[in-house]
C-alpha cells in the first residue's frame, strides 16, 4: 500500500474490504471520511466503516455485475445524501451522477480528482476511474488476465485493454477480484520462457501462502507479464497460433484465441 501513498494526497489511503469468495471492494479514506468502489455487498463495508470510525461519502461503480452494485441500497439508506457515480443508461438502481469517457469529477470531502475512462468489453457499460496515479478497474484488467466478454467483442475488449496501457507505466491498478494465481497458472502456458512471470509466479506464490492481497499491481508489470496485455509479442502469437492451429499476427485474432483459451484452460 506504502506505493499509493507517493501519488496520493497525505493521509489517503486506499483499504481492501473482502466480499464473496474472492471480491474486492475498495474503500478510499482518511481518518475521517471513506470512499466506496464497487460494493457488491454492504455488510463488510459497513462492518469496516465502523471499525475505522469512517462516515461514508461517496459510492463509485465500474459496472452492472451484481458483486459490484448489490450493496447499493443498504449503503444508500444509510446515507441518503451520497452521490453514487457510475454509468451511464439508467439500468443501475441508486445511480445518482452518470459519467462517461473524458467525464471527470471531484470527491470534494478527499481532495481527490478522477477522470472517467470507458472501457466496454467484459461489459458493454464498464468504466474506469483513474487518477492520483491510481486507477480502479472493476474487472476490465486483472492481475495477469482480464475479463470474461460477457457481453462484448474481443476487438473492443482489446481496445479497452490498449486504452489503459497508455496510462503511465507506474499507476497502481486496483482490480475487483483475486484472481492472481490462476491467472498467472495460464500466462505461464502461454508465455513458458517469460522469465519475469515466472518469477513473478513465485512472488504472488508466497503473498497468498500469508493470504495477503496481490492487488495493487503496477501497470508496468502488467506490460511484461499479462499475456492478453501482450497479444503483439512473437512468442504470445506463436502461443495461440498453436493452440489454434493456424498462422495469426494480427493482434485481435490473437487475444481472441487467447481469451477463449483461458476460459476453457
Amino acid at each position: 500500500m506504502s506505493d499509493a501513498k507517493d501519488n496520493l494526497p497525505a493521509g489517503i489511503k486506499i483499504s481492501p474490504i473482502r466480499a464473496f469468495t474472492d471480491n474486492y471492494i475498495w474503500c478510499i479514506h482518511n481518518n475521517r471520511e471513506a470512499v466506496i468502489v464497487d460494493p457488491g455487498e454492504a455488510e463488510p463495508v459497513l462492518d469496516f466503516l465502523k471499525a475505522n470510525n469512517l462516515t461514508l461519502t461517496s459510492i463509485l461503480i465500474t459496472h452492472h455485475h451484481h458483486d459490484h452494485t448489490g450493496g447499493i441500497a443498504k449503503l444508500v439508506s444509510m446515507a441518503p445524501d451520497i452521490p453514487v457515480i457510475g454509468p451511464r443508461g439508467g439500468h443501475i438502481l441508486g445511480i445518482t451522477r452518470s459519467v462517461s469517457q473524458g467525464d471527470t469529477f471531484t470527491l470534494d470531502t478527499l481532495e481527490l480528482a478522477f477522470a472517467v475512462m470507458e472501457v466496454p468489453g467484459h461489459t458493454l457499460d464498464h468504466i474506469a476511474f483513474y487518477g492520483q496515479g491510481v486507477l480502479f478497474c472493476g474487472d476490465t484488467l486483472f492481475n495477469g488476465g482480464c475479463g470474461r466478454l460477457f457481453e462484448g467483442e474481443p476487438a473492443q475488449m482489446l481496445h479497452s485493454l490498449n486504452k489503459l496501457t497508455q496510462l503511465p507505466a507506474d499507476t497502481l491498478v486496483y482490480c475487483a477480484h483475486e484472481y492472481t494465481a490462476a491467472n498467472l497458472a495460464f500466462a505461464v502456458a502461454v508465455e513458458p520462457t517469460n522469465s519475469e512471470l515466472a518469477d513473478y509466479q513465485q512472488e504472488v506464490e508466497s503473498i497468498r501462502q500469508q493470504d495477503r492481497p496481490t492487488v495493487p499491481t503496477k501497470l508496468s508489470k502488467q506490460m511484461a507479464i499479462n499475456p492478453f496485455l501482450r497479444a503483439h509479442v512473437p512468442g504470445v502469437q506463436q502461443a495461440a497460433a498453436q493452440k489454434s492451429d493456424e498462422p495469426l499476427t494480427d493482434e485481435v485474432a490473437v487475444f481472441k484465441v487467447v481469451r477463449e483459451w483461458k476460459d476453457g484452460f
